[in-house]
């Protein structure tokens, strides 16, 4: 798993010092654009069991798409499908990094930012001239016989070869029974109701990319674990196909979708499209041990409930050449073109799209990244996601706030208005966090005031008043 250095980018100190500066007026005004705030803590893929990762490049017609593997057990059992528009050369397929994944999705995870209330004593003067400083495989058949077995049922072996630790078969069919078969015969556990899928994506010409590991060459790769595949191809349909995936699954998966591409945001165009809950302030004893990821959870959980579990959701938009606040430390020109971008550097055609990592990197980015997760299953997503790319390069992030009280010396009569506002505002704030979770708010405010978020109003002390002498000289 990707985990954030002490010591950050030039571009990540200066979004602190920004976010320092923005404390200082954070009450009273907060930008549209720049949220500012220190950064806290993330909500990552690892919080959700077995969650699929993948990250789509697009542009014109060209699409890279990277797939995380969470498999664990025997290697040897491991075997996957994918539909694909088109038969895929060996140069069309790669294996990369988990690293670049797990930095694309610390990125862009949902996070908690800390904001800190100013001294309520402090001059206003103060307060606008730092506002106006803001301004700026194994047991298979010998190849003749599995190319025989394989015409006899209408199968077709389209292309045959090995990519890393990877034995690759493209495949095309005439029917969904012939090719059921065939994946049987080569030892895929196929569930019930695959052939009905498979024949839908016959029906549309579709090919179908095989992937098991070579376990002479996993184990001479010196990796203990199943890297990330990449596959490269030209395409008019900008989909991700998951119908198979729903098949063989014990309740609703979770997905999350990063895609990379020049123009703007992409959204799902045969489901809803729909904005995480964000920008809230909740109670700041969420930044404790593991109560951010538990939040997160149950917040989402209840979003997909809301939804009917018939939406997917936005978890984050924004041109990557920038990040506020951010989670991680922005992804270089060099990974993204290893991630598919490949409208950083030269371009270049698809069927040379295996020399791209000697790509020159471009000084300006100009790429758009959208974390899209969706919880899914058969019965309410029946059909593949189908994308569009929108000309909207509107930043949106699932971010939550804290706010921190004032905890110095408060010697002046708008201490007092600024104390009998507090409880209040926790109130609002266990309320929120009730709303967004389904949490008892008496468990909620019982943790407040172990945090020292008491809702219940004490008394107000008098401020200390100012020596006979000072009234009179500052007159």
């Amino acid at each position: 798993m990707y985990k954030l250095k002490k010591t950050g980018s030039i571009l990540r100190r200066l979004c602190l010092g920004v976010a320092a500066a923005c404390a200082v007026f954070t009450v009273f005004s907060q930008p549209a654009e720049a949220f500012c705030g220190f950064y806290v803590s993330k909500a990552d893929a690892g919080l959700f069991n077995h969650a699929s990762k993948v990250i789509m490049a697009r542009a014109d017609n060209r699409t890279v798409i990277t797939m995380a593997n969470d498999f664990q057990g025997d290697m040897k059992e491991f075997a996957i499908v994918i539909p694909v528009p088109t038969v895929l050369k060996k140069n069309q397929v790669h294996v990369t990094e988990n690293s670049l994944v797990d930095h694309v999705d610390a990125y862009t995870a949902p996070r908690l930012v800390e904001y800190f209330d100013p001294d309520p004593c402090q001059p206003p003067m103060v307060m606008e001239k730092a506002m106006m400083s803001m301004s700026v495989a194994e047991d298979k058949l010998s190849a003749p016989n599995a190319r025989r077995s394989a015409a006899s049922l209408g199968v077709t072996i389209e292309a045959q070869y090995t990519v890393g630790e990877y034995d690759i078969v493209i495949l095309s069919a005439k029917q969904s029974n012939g090719l059921f078969t065939y994946l049987r015969q080569e030892g895929y556990k196929l569930p019930k109701g695959a052939k009905r899928i498979l024949g839908s994506y016959i029906k549309q010409d579709m090919k179908f990319f095989l992937a098991k590991v070579n376990l002479e060459k996993q184990q001479s790769s010196g990796y203990s674990y199943l890297r990330p595949i990449q596959v490269a191809f030209e395409s008019n349909k900008f989909m991700l196909p998951i119908r198979l995936g729903t098949l063989n699954a014990n309740g609703p998966q979770d997905l999350i979708l990063y895609t990379l591409t020049r123009n703007g945001r992409v959204e799902t165009s045969n489901y809803r499209t729909v904005k995480i809950p964000s920008g809230m302030n909740i109670p700041v004893y969420i930044k404790n041990g593991d109560e951010f990821g538990k939040f997160y959870k149950d917040m989402f959980s209840k979003a997909v409930d809301k939804e009917n579990m018939k939406a997917v959701f936005l978890e984050y938009a924004w041109d990557m050449g920038w990040c506020d606040p951010c989670a991680a430390d922005p992804v270089s020109n060099q990974d993204l073109m290893t991630l598919g971008a490949w409208w950083l550097g030269q371009p270049k055609p698809v069927s040379n799209w295996g020399n791209r990592g000697i790509m020159p990197p471009q000084r300006v980015n100009n790429t758009f990244i959208t974390r899209l997760h969706v919880r899914y299953d058969a019965d309410h997503f029946p059909e593949d996601l189908m994308l569009k790319e929108t000309s909207d390069r509107q930043n949106f992030q699932g971010r939550y706030v804290l706010q921190q009280p004032w905890k110095g010396e408060m010697n002046c009569p708008q201490a007092r208005e600024y104390l009998r506002s507090l409880p209040p505002r926790f109130e609002q704030e266990a309320k929120t966090l009730a709303s967004l979770t389904g949490w008892n708010i008496n468990d909620i405010r019982r943790k407040m005031k172990e945090n020292g978020q008491d809702i219940t109003p004490g008394p107000i002390p008098e401020p200390n008043p100012q020596p006979w002498w000072e009234n009179m000289w500052n007159k």
